[in-house]
């Protein structure tokens, strides 16, 4: 299983209703919104990198409103 963290830069006004369509997909585990640098974080789980990428790109970067993401992969040092 792999883990990531994706952080989510949103057009004004528009995070919790981002967040909340987020966390309806399968996959994601939490969304919420944030204030800082950007107003979305999750955290979603796929079987392997392919998956999460294509959760990424496929699901969550189709949602409305969002304007940019980075994805941070959680790694066991």
């Amino acid at each position: 299983m792999v883990h990531a963290y994706i952080l989510i830069q949103t057009e004004v006004g528009k995070a919790a209703a981002v967040a909340a369509e987020i966390g309806g997909i399968a996959g994601v585990t939490t969304a919420e919104d944030v204030t800082g640098p950007y107003d979305v974080i999750v955290r979603a789980e796929a079987d392997n990198v392919d998956l999460l990428g294509q959760l990424v790109v496929a699901r969550i970067q189709n949602v409305d409103g969002i304007t940019r993401t980075l994805t941070c992969p959680v790694v066991h040092l």
